[in-house]
C-alpha cells in the first residue's frame, strides 16, 4: 500500500470506500462508458450504451437489450484484483465500515467484503417482472431458458430482468440510506476508480463530514481540490501490497 495512504489510514477509525468503473477495469472488465465502449456500441448496434441501458430501450427492444447486456456487461470469469482484496482486508481489520460501489459485477463480495452498497444493482441477481421469482446469473445466461434471447420465468412465463438500475430508473432507497449512513459516519473516505461524473451516485460524497478524503483515479476529477491526498495512478497499485 502507498505509504501516504497508509499514514492516513493508520490514524483513521472509520473508513468508507466509494468506487467506480476503474476498480473493475483492473479485473479486465471494460468500462462501457469509455471511448472504446461507445465506439463498439455504436458500431455493433447503432445506439449509445446509455440509450441501450435505459428503461425505455429495455421495454421496447428487449431482445437487443439482452444481446448487448450479455455480450458487454457480463464477465463471469472476472476475479477480484488487488484493490478489492485490500478493501476486504481493511474490513476484516475493523477499519472499513462500508464499500459504496457504482459497479454491478459483485467482485467486492467475491473478494470477501460484506458491507457493500451496490448503487446500481448487480448482474448476479435477476427477478421475474411478473411473479418476482429470483434467478441467478447462470440461469439467464443459458439459451434453453430464453425465448429469442430473452430470459423467461419457467413458473409464469414472465420476462426476467436483471437487478441492475437502468437509466431512467431510481436508485434503491434502502441502498442509498445505507451508503449515506456509512459515508456520513466515516472519518476517512477513499474515492477510487471514478471520475465522479455519474449522478446521482457521485453526489453522495457530499454527505462526508469526516477529516480526510483520499482520491485515487488515473485522471483528474472535479473533486480533486477537496481531497487531502490525490493520487493519479492505478487503484490496485496504490492499495495493493
Amino acid at each position: 500500500m502507498d505509504s501516504r495512504v497508509k499514514e492516513i489510514l493508520d490514524k483513521s477509525k472509520k473508513v468508507v470506500f466509494f468506487g467506480g468503473a476503474g476498480v473493475s477495469t483492473e479485473s479486465n472488465i471494460p468500462d462501457f462508458r469509455s471511448e472504446s465502449g461507445l465506439y463498439k456500441a455504436m458500431n455493433d448496434y447503432g445506439y449509445s450504451p446509455e440509450h441501450m441501458l435505459s428503461r425505455t430501450f429495455f421495454m421496447k427492444h428487449t431482445e437487443m437489450f439482452f444481446d448487448y447486456y450479455k455480450n458487454n456487461l457480463i464477465y463471469p470469469d472476472a476475479q477480484p484484483n488487488k484493490a478489492h482484496l485490500a478493501l476486504a482486508k481493511l474490513e476484516d481489520e475493523g477499519k472499513l465500515i462500508g464499500v459504496v460501489t457504482q459497479n454491478i459485477d459483485g467482485l467486492h463480495q467475491k473478494a470477501g467484503s460484506r458491507k457493500v452498497f451496490e448503487l446500481h444493482g448487480s448482474v448476479l441477481r435477476n427477478n421475474c417482472m411478473d411473479c418476482g421469482a429470483y434467478y441467478d446469473l447462470d440461469f439467464i445466461m443459458q439459451d434453453e431458458n430464453c425465448e429469442k434471447g430473452i430470459p423467461r420465468c419457467p413458473k409464469c412465463g414472465g420476462t426476467i430482468k436483471p437487478d441492475v438500475v437502468l437509466y431512467e430508473e431510481a436508485l434503491d432507497d434502502e441502498v442509498i440510506r445505507g451508503a449515506v449512513s456509512a459515508i456520513s459516519e466515516a472519518d476517512t473516505m477513499i474515492v477510487g476508480g471514478t471520475s465522479l461524473v455519474v449522478y446521482p451516485a457521485a453526489g453522495l460524497i457530499n454527505y462526508f463530514r469526516g477529516k480526510d478524503i483520499i482520491l485515487i483515479n488515473k485522471s483528474e476529477t472535479g473533486y480533486d481540490d477537496r481531497a487531502t491526498l490525490v493520487i493519479n495512478d492505478s487503484i490496485g497499485k496504490v492499495l495493493g501490497d
